[in-house]
């Protein structure tokens, strides 16, 4: 049995009172279809002691895409699946799902241990067992080792973020949702990241990525971020902080080539060439954003940390190249 470190606790003090509501929401029923959100077991030595599961769509074609996705503090596997809105896109653009379960046994309330030093290091703990869920998929299922993505909300933000610092060579693009940059702060300070934002240069913050992988000279990943400007929970200066950590590590500059405006009160800021998003979704609070609906650009269900403003699963699949060419909603320019 792994340690139950308590660190994180003060995270989800924010959001304690809705922890039974979060326990509360039921899964969306899926399309009629064979495909399910299934538990893997034996995917590895799984150092991290975590719980995998795939969602693999109807007729899956060889070297499909796979996106892994990492669930907020209380939440569970099939609750993000069921209410982020992934599986619409994977059924209709055919890729596969990967994701991640934390356990209370590792974290008091599910949280993946971003700040835990033996978990956000290539090759060890939580960070290598979910690399061995993408190893799995690529040697079971046949999926494209040069097309895997990750996205995840809150404390699956931040080790969203560790992926793509640990794994540059595994992770062509990541989202990281109401998250955290890289090593944000040592363990003892983690509360000053999330409610007052740690303030480094671009490439001090850079550096803490580059360090990740000694001597790694490939591509690195392409980001994506979120944050609600309302935040309390973890505040929206760890945005501006992680667009400065990326867009360093991409090489560009940290002023936009490009805004835009978009539906939910969201703004739009494009680094370097398309390097790196930033999404500013105005007055919104801690959670994925979704918008339930039938359009093409709309997904998801509300529920606690699913908020109604605008369909980022939609966006990032688009940014990650998943949609086969389909046409994207143009953003009025600002």
């Amino acid at each position: 049995m792994r340690r139950n470190p308590s660190l994180f606790t003060r995270l989800t003090g924010a959001v304690a009172g809705v922890v039974l509501a979060a326990a509360a929401v039921t899964a969306v029923a899926a399309p009629a279809q064979a495909a399910s959100l299934t538990q893997v077991t034996g995917f590895g030595s799984n150092p991290g002691n975590l719980a995998m599961y795939a969602y693999r769509p109807d007729n899956l074609p060889a070297n499909a895409p796979a996106v892994v996705l990492l669930h907020g503090c209380t939440q569970n596997a099939a609750g993000y699946f069921a209410n982020s809105g992934w599986q619409k896109y994977a059924d209709q653009w055919k890729f596969a799902l990967i994701v991640a379960q934390q356990s209370s046994v590792n974290q008091s309330l599910s949280c993946f241990n971003w700040f835990v030093e033996g978990d956000i290091q290539r090759g060890s703990g939580e960070a290598l067992s979910i690399k061995q869920m993408v190893d799995y998929a690529k040697n079971t299922y046949g999926t494209d080792p040069g097309r895997v993505f990750v996205s995840g909300l809150s404390a699956g933000g931040a080790m969203s973020a560790v992926m793509l610092a640990t794994y540059p060579d595994v992770f062509a693009a990541g989202s990281v949702i109401a998250g955290l940059p890289y090593r944000c702060s040592p363990p003892a300070t983690t509360n000053t990241c999330q409610y007052s934002g740690v303030d480094k240069t671009p490439a001090a913050w850079g550096d803490l990525v580059r360090s990740a992988y000694p001597g790694y000279t490939g591509n690195r990943p392409r980001v994506s971020i979120w944050h609600g400007t309302s935040d309390g929970t973890v505040v929206p200066a760890n945005a501006t902080e992680l667009r400065d950590q990326w867009t360093n590590v991409r090489g560009v500059s940290q002023t936009p080539t490009s805004t835009a405006s978009l539906p939910g009160n969201t703004s739009l800021e494009v680094y370097g060439n398309d390097d790196v998003r930033l999404y500013r979704v105005s007055g919104m609070g801690h959670g994925t954003p979704v918008d339930p609906g039938s359009g093409a650009d709309q997904c998801g269900s509300t529920a606690a940390f699913f908020l109604d403003t605008i369909c980022s699963t939609y966006r990032d699949a688009v940014f990650f190249g998943l949609n086969g060419g389909d046409t994207t909603p143009t953003p009025t320019a600002t």
